[in-house]
């Protein structure tokens, strides 16, 4: 009995049955699937281009800023990058509601009209005399807000890509009906969903994970471009060429671990690559703390010869540096003394930080789709509209706080504070983990339809 609920914790996303099988004809016809499926390369077609913009935008956010407005500091671009997930956040439940009781066109179309308005706003807010920095605030905070619409997209996917679950617990169901469920109808009135309440604290325990996951990765992503700017004196051209060269690569390494999951979940679960991937990334982040006795180049350029502080690793940092060829029309480069954590704090290595970042690149995307895959099973067949909204919505959380985190710790105590603190959280995200990975099941299993 056991091994039956292995089998339904490991199926596969998009089950088993394929177009003109038994188990197929009991939910939808050739012409239904061909739709169907019409519908969600669309969609995915969609968050590609979304995440597309995110990426270009993330790395040069940064160097913009300092651009536009010379009155931002470090602490301010945090904001700026929180205003996205704030936005996303309040829009992610409205979005999510909105499609449970409406065809879900409304909520997508509309969002990508406020994205469009939005997108447009951020490449004009130079334009302003003043202010200029508080434009850029807003304007991402509507493009966040544009972006809730993966709560609709998310919880279409996930509708339309459980059918195996819903074939054993719709069985009563007819296959008028299932298409309704799945094609999203304008009220749910019609669909018949099956009894049974759903595991609340699975569900609270997975929303917190998801948040963490989000966390940890909104608050590398932030912290890429200052950190190399600091520890290697690259130029702000530079680091977004670079930074943008080293998370096009991530995203490649991302792609091929979302393949290799799907024949892997097949053999240890869910749930095990889920407890495998926060180790990885906590392993990622204790290669990233500083060690050693060589220290960054320090950025001494607008100080008074008699504000610079006392130190005994002066010396050191600038006979152990190469000095780089410097274009001054950036400006000058290296770790700013006035954080003070400059002149004490070991560099980051250059391998140090690559090897970091491509386990990171591991962990990340395999946790980010075990616990969304988890969620959707945990709730089962019933429309996942609201409780998408609300999983989008703490990814929307973490992507505030972790920019924010980052940046006023950072400035304050310098990376070894920052990553000890962050492998901290990840310690106490396993803990969590292993005390509800029992609770982590699918929502046929835990009601008896799948024994376990």
């Amino acid at each position: 009995m056991a091994s039956l609920g292995v089998e339904a914790e490991q199926e596969p996303l998009l089950g088993h049955s394929i177009p003109g099988s038994r188990e197929w004809d009991i939910i939808e016809t050739e012409e239904h699937y061909k739709s169907r499926w019409r519908s969600i390369r669309i969609l995915y077609l969609t968050m590609f281009l979304s995440s597309v913009g995110f990426s270009i935008v993330i790395m040069s956010i940064w160097p913009y800023l300092q651009k536009i407005d010379q009155t931002a500091d470090a602490s301010f671009l945090g904001w700026v990058i929180a205003s996205f997930s704030l936005g996303q956040m309040v829009a992610s439940p409205i979005f999510g509601l909105w499609s449970n009781y409406r065809p879900r066109k409304e909520p997508l179309t509309v969002s990508i009209f406020i994205s469009v308005a939005a997108n447009c706003l951020y490449a004009y807010v130079q334009v302003p005399a003043s202010h200029n920095k508080y434009y850029m605030l807003v304007a991402r905070g509507l493009v966040g807000f544009g972006a809730g619409n993966v709560a609709v997209i998310r919880s279409y996917i996930a509708g339309a890509t459980s059918l195996q679950e819903r074939t054993s617990s719709m069985a009563n169901t007819s296959a008028c009906q299932a298409l309704g469920f799945i094609l999203g109808p304008a009220s749910t009135d019609e669909v018949q969903f099956p009894q049974g309440n759903i595991d609340q604290v699975a569900v609270v325990a997975t929303n917190v994970l998801f948040f963490v996951i989000l966390f940890i990765f909104a608050l590398f992503e932030t912290i890429v471009t200052p950190l190399t700017m600091d520890m290697y004196a690259w130029t702000r051209e530079q680091a977004v060429l670079y930074d943008g060269i080293i998370l096009a690569a991530l995203g490649v390494e991302a792609v091929i671990i979302f393949m290799g999951i799907k024949l892997l979940s097949k053999k240890v679960g869910e749930r095990a690559i889920l407890l495998g991937g926060l180790i990885v990334v906590w392993v990622g982040f204790f290669i990233l703390l500083p060690w050693g006795h060589q220290f960054p180049k320090i950025q001494w350029e607008d100080l008074h010869n008699n504000s610079i502080p006392n130190t005994t690793f002066g010396e050191i940092i600038i006979t152990l540096w190469k000095i780089p060829r410097e274009d001054h029309n950036e400006g000058p480069t290296g770790c700013p003394v006035e954080q003070a954590w400059c002149l004490y704090t070991p560099m980051i290595h250059l391998a140090q930080f690559l090897t970091s970042a491509v386990l990171i690149g591991i962990g990340y995307p395999s946790c980010n789709v075990m616990s969304y895959t988890l969620y959707s099973k945990i709730l089962g067949p019933k429309p996942q509209g609201v409780y998408m909204g609300w999983l989008t919505a703490s990814g929307s959380a973490a992507r505030i706080l972790g920019p924010v985190f980052i940046s006023q710790v950072y400035a304050a105590w310098g990376p070894r504070w920052a990553f000890s603190l962050v492998c901290g959280m990840v310690v106490l995200t396993i803990t969590l983990l292993g005390v509800v990975y029992r609770r982590l099941i699918a929502f046929s299993v835990r009601h008896g339809r799948i024994q376990e």
